[in-house]
């Protein structure tokens, strides 16, 4: 944990990945965050595979925080969220909005609680528009952005991208939005600040960033960039595997043409030129996929080094937990802290210098801090049994009239 965001309490309402990554994100830069789950916990403590009490992708997205069950559906539940929402810096929920306001907690009623509020909502699609009601996975969005054709070249059957991208891509964005909210709120803006993240926006913005294209100048232009369209932009064979290679300057493909014996390519006149060689990049890679059969995969990742041109070889999941440059800087360690069943963490990945550094905190069991965070709220311990025994909040633990 970095001591960074240490005054800054986040109340997170939120499931499965999106929101959850955001508020971990948060906490790992020195947030108190504290986690609201319903009666049966946030959805992806169920999902597979399963230790240490829960499930690896909920542990994976929600370290740093603390965790309480409260039934908002419930009039004590309600009163419960109103007394954090008036003591908190940042409301971030991943619902829609109208489920919000069913729950007491859209924009206006918790900015009603608390005028100086940063209010957080991560939704599928902008509320602006005509898709603001639809739900919204992954999946979805992964169909809606275009990133379901790009994985397919855009001619093929469309394939979704093997990693939950919206999601994730979606939680930075909510992570930029909230900081620049607390910068300018630290700059003297007085008043509540919304900040709406909605996937479907977020993506299009993603993957249009290269491929608007030829539409940037044109209104008919043509959209997609073509070095990253190119059918032969691709990990290329080796004589014994697979290997990436992007000569991208004059200079490296200068001296990967030289080295593969095809130098008389270098003398051509279009080559000195960018755009000309952009125009040409299918019989490049041609070049680069049929060249690089004659050697092994380690043979070339040491001679593209020594060209300096860029390579890598091409990892499967499982050669991750072994690659030697994370091993070397300890990535995936895990903090004496955490339970004994779990052998790998992923950490915060951006680095930070003179602000030192805490130990990690594992992720919460199911309403792990519920008591410690009503104490804390000014409920006395009377109260406090009172809310759980009417099941308007939860400590994880079965109560007497639960089927166990």
């Amino acid at each position: 944990m970095i001591p960074l965001l240490c005054n800054i309490r986040v109340l997170e309402i939120s499931s499965v990945v999106l929101g959850p990554l955001a508020g971990q994100i948060l906490a790992d830069l020195g947030a108190e965050v504290i986690k609201v789950e319903p009666l049966e916990g946030d959805l992806a403590r169920n999902s597979y595979p399963q230790g240490a009490g829960s499930s690896a992708l909920y542990l994976n997205n929600n370290r740093n925080k603390r965790a309480i069950v409260l039934d908002l559906k419930s009039t004590d539940g309600r009163a419960v969220i109103e007394r954090m929402i008036g003591r908190t810096d940042v409301l971030l929920h991943n619902m829609r909005t109208d489920a919000a306001e069913r729950l007491g907690i859209g924009f206006d009623a918790a900015t009603a609680f608390n005028p100086g509020l940063i209010y957080c909502s991560a939704t599928g699609f902008g509320q602006r528009g005509r898709y603001r009601k639809r739900p919204a996975f992954d999946d979805i969005i992964q169909a809606a952005s275009g990133v379901a054709r790009l994985s397919g070249r855009g001619d093929d059957d469309p394939c979704f991208v093997s990693t939950i991208l919206a999601d994730k891509v979606g939680a930075l964005h909510v992570v930029y939005g909230i900081l620049a909210a607390l910068v300018a709120r630290g700059g003297g803006r007085q008043g509540a600040i919304q900040v709406e993240v909605p996937m479907f926006e977020a993506m299009v913005s993603f993957v249009l960033n290269e491929h608007l294209s030829g539409a940037t100048f044109d209104e008919k232009g043509k959209v997609g960039y073509p070095r990253v369209l190119s059918p032969y932009r691709r990990p290329h064979r080796t004589r014994d595997g697979w290997i990436a290679v992007l000569p991208y300057t004059a200079e490296q493909w200068r001296r990967f043409l030289v080295e593969v014996g095809q130098s008389a390519i270098c003398e051509e006149i279009w080559f000195a030129d960018a755009l000309e060689r952009q125009a040409r990049l299918d019989y490049l890679y041609t070049v680069v996929s049929t060249a690089l059969t004659a050697r092994d995969t380690s043979e070339w990742i040491e001679t593209l080094s020594r060209l300096d041109i860029p390579c890598s070889e091409v990892n499967r999941l499982e050669d991750l937990l072994e690659d030697p440059h994370l091993a070397d800087i300890g990535f995936f360690d895990v903090d004496a802290s955490y339970p004994a069943e779990i052998k790998r963490n992923l950490p915060q990945p951006v680095l930070f210098g003179g602000v030192g550094a805490l130990p990690d905190r594992p992720p919460p069991t199911l309403g792990e801090h519920t008591r410690e965070v009503l104490r804390g709220l000014q409920f006395d311990d009377q109260e406090i049994e009172r809310l759980l025994a009417c099941g308007a909040v939860g400590d994880g633990k079965p109560r007497h009239d639960e089927v166990v």
